[in-house]
């Protein structure tokens, strides 16, 4: 799992957006478990991060879609 830039996301083909998009899902899920079961997230701040790429990914697929 990685945080992307807009620039680096752009750069990407369809394909692996649409991968990177279907990680970042998955791991949001698994770490909002972790937040929902009653335990303390190793990076605080990871929650966010996994959010706002997700948002960027999304951005880039509606920009090409146009």
């Amino acid at each position: 799992m990685a945080i992307f830039k807009i620039d680096e996301l752009r750069n990407m083909s369809a394909d692996e957006l649409a991968d990177e998009l279907h990680e970042l899902q998955t791991e949001l899920i698994r770490e909002r478990g972790v937040v929902t079961a009653g335990g303390a997230p190793e990076k605080p701040g990871l929650l966010k991060d996994i959010r706002r790429t997700i948002a960027r990914i999304k951005t880039v697929q509606r920009e090409r879609s146009r």
